[in-house]
């Protein structure tokens, strides 16, 4: 018995090559999607930092009208920022950088209790309010992240899609990590 002129096996041989070219794409679609969805989580909440860099000198020039002998820890937290800024995106060395910069920034919140004519200061609550939405924000991003590297990771990972991620060198990516316990911890902002 034939169809189009071939016989059964080529037809069954060629059907098959069809459904595993079909399979490969598609899983390679998946991948594909999957690492744009990281990228996208990545860039979210590298707009989130930039948020807070871009706040950062704010809060330090209002706080340096009513705490000028605080000035090391002034330094210390815009010192603190320019590192995290300049580290390269995605590395250790810029995971540590946050952490650096978001003790930095409790320090300089601890220093507000000190002075009860900043905490009342229209600007400065503004400014505190802000960075407090913008935790949040960063916050989100970094779950968005990690749900996100998770997809991925299980795409790299689990069978049968980890025979097409390893042909196509695809390797897992890592999920964004908190340097230290005391990091943990929500960064506290009262006045």
């Amino acid at each position: 018995m034939s169809f189009f002129g071939l016989p059964i096996w080529a037809i069954i041989v060629i059907a098959a090559v069809l459904l595993l070219a079909i399979w490969f794409i598609s899983t390679m679609n998946k991948l594909t999607r999957a690492n744009l969805t990281v990228e996208e989580a990545f860039s979210g909440m590298d707009i989130q930092l930039k948020k807070r860099y871009d706040l950062i000198p704010n809060i330090v020039n209002t706080v340096k009208g009513y705490a000028e002998h605080e000035k090391e820890t002034l330094e210390n937290v815009i010192a603190a920022r320019n590192t995290a800024i300049s580290a390269p995106a995605g590395t250790a060395e810029a995971a540590a950088a946050e952490k650096e910069l978001s003790g930095a920034i409790s320090r300089l919140m601890a220093i507000a209790e000190n002075y009860p004519d900043l905490k009342a200061n229209v600007q400065f609550l503004d400014l505190q309010r802000q960075l407090s939405t913008i935790e949040t924000d960063i916050a989100q991003s970094r779950k968005y992240y990690s749900g996100a590297v998770k997809k991925y990771n299980e795409l790299v990972q689990l069978f049968p899609s980890s025979i097409i991620a390893g042909i196509c060198g695809r390797k897992t990516v890592s999920f964004y990590e908190v340097g230290s316990e005391t990091e943990r911890e929500n960064v506290t902002v009262q006045f």
